[in-house]
């Protein structure tokens, strides 16, 4: 006879049994949602919808604000962009990247007051901000990350490790990197699988991390602690990954899951472009 093996069971007897993110809500009727960020200061989370091809430069662009039980308070809260990804919060201002350009945006009104032409840039994705204010930017096509102070940007670094950044995540004294991979095909699928590295802000030695390394094509990334969450946008999978282990699924969704936003302690808020969703997960 087959014995039923509850999750107290397991518990009891010691089996170790991997992390899961339970789903608290869905926020509907985004269009291509890339990022979603997390807005302490006034709690709220900011949206970026690209409404579009990523690439192109259409006007068609704009930010949404989500309450934190996931309703739409305001659906085009910012318009005026092209295709808005990832985006950060520094001095009362928000930064956005769009495509060659970081749009800078009043937090307080949503107004759009300054754009910051990014010299070379290719394909702007995620940004961040770091402990001094300082704010950063990836640029996926072109194995580079940008550094802005204030509103003047500057090459921070460019190797060939980046393999394609993505997602970037401030984390203390580095810049936690998901990267898409290497070789980038037209479908977007890569001849070698990304992974997660960390980038020195003194030294801006690039390192990638131990045992997350060539394993999916990574789009977003935050860290809460000691974890880091990464989001494979080709296969919908949410990763987690501790130093000395090896990344694991804790979510699954369909394809397109993006630039992912943290309250910092326990909640995941996933961008679901494809389907026009914003999932917001509990982690147990």
């Amino acid at each position: 006879m087959k014995r039923l093996i509850t999750s107290a069971f397991i518990a009891a007897i010691g089996i170790a049994v991997p992390a899961q993110a339970g789903e608290l809500w869905r926020a509907r009727g985004l269009e291509q949602p890339e990022s979603a960020l997390f807005d302490a200061a006034n709690n709220r989370i900011i949206v970026s919808n690209i409404v579009g091809n990523p690439g192109d430069a259409d006007g068609n662009g704009y930010l949404s604000v989500l309450s934190l039980d996931g309703k739409v308070v305001t659906q085009h809260w910012t318009d005026g962009m092209d295709a808005p990804k990832g985006m950060a919060i520094s001095g009362g201002k928000l930064y956005v990247a769009d495509i060659t350009k970081v749009r800078v945006v009043d937090l307080a009104s949503g107004k759009l007051i300054a754009s910051i032409a990014v010299p070379k840039a290719v394909f702007l994705n995620d940004m961040t901000s770091d402990q001094s204010g300082k704010v950063y930017v990836t640029d996926m096509l072109a194995d580079t990350i940008y550094r802005i102070d204030g509103d003047r940007p500057e090459l921070f670094v460019k190797d060939a490790l980046l393999a394609s950044p993505n997602g970037v995540f401030a984390d203390g004294t580095r810049l936690i990197v998901a990267s898409w991979g290497k070789g980038i095909k037209a479908d977007f699928s890569t001849a070698e699988p990304g992974g997660l590295l960390a980038v020195d802000l003194a030294s801006k030695a690039v390192t990638p991390l131990a045992g997350a390394q060539r394993f999916a094509d990574l789009d977003g990334v935050v860290a809460i602690g000691d974890t880091i969450y990464a989001t494979a946008y080709m296969t919908g999978t949410l990763y987690r990954y501790r130093t000395g282990g090896t990344p694991e699924a804790v979510a699954r969704f369909k394809p397109g899951s993006a630039d992912i936003g943290t309250d910092g302690k326990s909640i995941l808020y996933v961008p679901l472009m494809n389907e026009g969703e914003v999932a917001a997960l509990k982690l147990d």
